[in-house]
Order: structure tokens, then sequence, then C-alpha cells
């Protein structure tokens, strides 16, 4: 459980920090010394983020489901510990378990090996009492180990109703959360199709649960092709379920994160600068309730100017030089303006003072 929260986590800030350290290494790699790096801002650096960040992520799923094949196969199942196949009858169960406690029975240990060795004949022993038992078999193979702690249940029919009970209840809690997640604006891109999921995804187990043999695509397709290349062991339907959920949820996380990078912005076509017309809009009303505010803070200052023509008119020869002062003369174009107005008239000047020279 622990395991899962963690690598739920690090969705939320692992493949924002990855992309951030593999655009520098990238960029370190592939920019010679001396060239210019993109600017953060820029139009290729935040195409470069895009396309590193989507990588990103879809390297992260499959990590996640590498992650979860894994530690379904480091918890095994009682086919594994007993060293039989899927389909073994029960007199060759029976024969493999006799094997095995001449091999692992507390009475032929001692020492600190003895309290291992017991651990190991006690698991060989339930997964013996489970695989030869019909109905606890049937359930195991559909709902796993967890069928151990249904101790009210007997028959075929107690194990799936009470297993078709447990999944309704998760999948209703499930969906009840995405629901509210999407009331609160989370978990937007792809809504109809987060759904779709979920009712195929129950569908399916609760389809799973009430065969009486394994799925045709896990006999058929999937386990064949893992046992001729030796990938794993073939999976068991409650295996096969468990991982499903896991790459359900992973894949709807991912596609929370993917959506928005893939679809660009939602409405309105971004200008030039990426600024789209509903944010011009909005700038534009910002800029004139600002403007609206400084005309009214303004005629509150000027107030007691307003009775008084002779001050009124002192005011705004008084604005106007200081405008002129500061704001004009202290433009860099002005001045260059008139520097070079003051370059022309010099040899002018130059030119009228000799003349009047020679004359006197």
């Amino acid at each position: 459980m622990a395991n899962d929260l963690l690598s739920l986590a690090g969705w939320y800030f692992l493949p924002n920090l990855v992309t951030g350290y593999l655009q520098t290494a990238l960029y370190a790699v592939f920019i010679r010394a001396g060239d210019p790096k993109p600017a953060p801002g820029s139009v290729r650096f935040v195409k470069d983020r895009r396309r590193i960040l989507i990588f990103v992520i879809l390297a992260y799923l499959l990590y996640t489901i590498y992650e979860a094949d894994y530690q379904l196969q480091q918890a095994g199942d009682f086919y594994s510990l007993l060293g039989v196949q899927h389909d073994v009858e029960e007199r060759a169960i029976q024969s493999k378990f006799r094997r095995l406690t001449v091999q692992y029975h507390p009475d032929k240990a001692s020492g600190s090996d003895k309290a291992v060795v017991e651990a190991i004949y006690v698991q060989l022993k339930l997964a013996r009492d489970t695989l030869v038992d019909p109905a606890k078999r049937f359930a195991y193979d559909r709902f796993g180990p967890g069928i151990l702690q249904w101790r009210q249940c007997k028959a075929i029919r107690d194990y799936v109703f009470h297993g078709i009970q447990n999944t309704s209840i998760y999948y209703g809690g499930s969906g009840g959360v995405l629901v509210l997640l999407g009331l609160l604006g989370y978990f937007q891109q792809g809504k109809f199709w987060r759904y779709l999921v979920m009712a195929s995804m129950y569908v399916i187990e609760v389809h799973t649960m009430m065969r009486p043999d394994f799925p045709m695509a896990l006999t058929s397709i999937i386990n064949p092709v893992l046992v001729s290349t030796g990938m794993r062991r073939a999976y068991l339907p409650y295996q096969m379920l468990t991982l499903l959920r896991k790459l359900a949820v992973t894949f709807f996380i991912a596609m929370s994160q993917l959506g928005p990078i893939l679809k660009g912005p939602q409405t309105g076509e971004a200008s030039a600068d990426g600024i789209s017309p509903q944010q011009l809009e909005k700038l534009d009303v910002l800029a004139r309730a600002t403007d609206q505010e400084i005309n009214r803070l303004m005629g509150l200052e000027l107030m007691p100017y307003m009775s008084d023509e002779g001050t009124k008119k002192d005011l705004r020869s008084s604005l106007k030089e200081w405008l002129m002062q500061n704001t004009i003369r202290n433009d860099p174009e002005v001045k260059a303006a008139i520097g070079a107005v003051l370059e022309r008239r010099r040899p002018e000047g130059q030119i009228g003072q000799q003349g009047t020279d020679s004359v006197s």
C-alpha cells in the first residue's frame, strides 16, 4: 500500500522535476560550447520542454506498469509456491506437497533455520489446502489470497457473491471520488472516457468472477506469449485484474497530465505572442478599471484647485513645464534630435561670425 501511494505521489512532482534536469542535460550535450542556449520562455525552449515532458510522462507510465507487474511476481502465488501449473489436478498437488514436506518438514530442522522452515511449511500446507478444495481454488484463482479471510463463505456461490459485492463497493467508491474531483475542477480531461473505462473494467471483473474457466484472452493470447518467451509465469485471473486496476489508475493520472499538453489552449486562438483573445479582453477590462480609479484619485487630489481659476492656470502651466523638463527633454530620441539640430547650426554660426569679422 505504501509503495502504491508513493508511486501515485510521484506523478505530481517527478515528471516536471525530471524534465527540468533532462532539458538542461540535453542542451549541454547537443548545443556546442559558446553557442547561445534557448532562453527560458522562448518559443524553442517551450517547445523542447513540451516534447521532453511528453517523453518523461510516457516513460514513467511504462515504469509504473513494470513496477506493478514486478510486485505481483514478488508476491507470488500458491501455484508457484508448490511448483505446479495452473491446470494441475488434485492428485498431482498432493504428490508435490509430500515431496516438499520431506525437505521442509519442521521436525527435520534445527537451530536458527527451524523458524524459517516452519514458516515455509505453513505456507505450503495453506497452499495445498486451498488448491485441493474446489470452492476455495475457484475463489483463489479469481479473487486472490484475500479469500482466506472470507470464513463465512463455503460454496462457490458464496465466494462469487462476496467478491462481486466487494468489487461493486470498490468501483462505486472510485466513481464517487472521480465525480467529486470533477466538481472540484480536477481531472477534466477525457471525463467521458474515464467513466467508460471504469464501467468496462467493472463488467470485465464481474464476467471474470462468474466464468467457470479462465478468460479466453488470458489462456489463448497473454499466457501463451509469456510462457513461450520466458518473460514471466502465466497470469492468474486475479493477478490480471489487479494489474488492470493499477494500470487504469496510473493511465488516468498520465492522461490528466498529457491532456493539456497535447490539446493546447481549449478556447480561443492564441496570438503570435501566445496570448489568447480571452486574456486580452481581461487585460483590457482591468486597464479600464485602473484608469477610472486613477482619474477618481486625481480628481480628489485636485479638488482644492478647482474653484480658483488663477490657481488652476498656474497649476496647468507648472505641470506643462514639468512634463517638458522631465519627460520630453529627457527622452533619448528628443535629446538626439536636439543635438543634431545644434550640430547643424554650429557651422552656420561660425560662417556668420567669420562674415561679420571680415566686414568689420
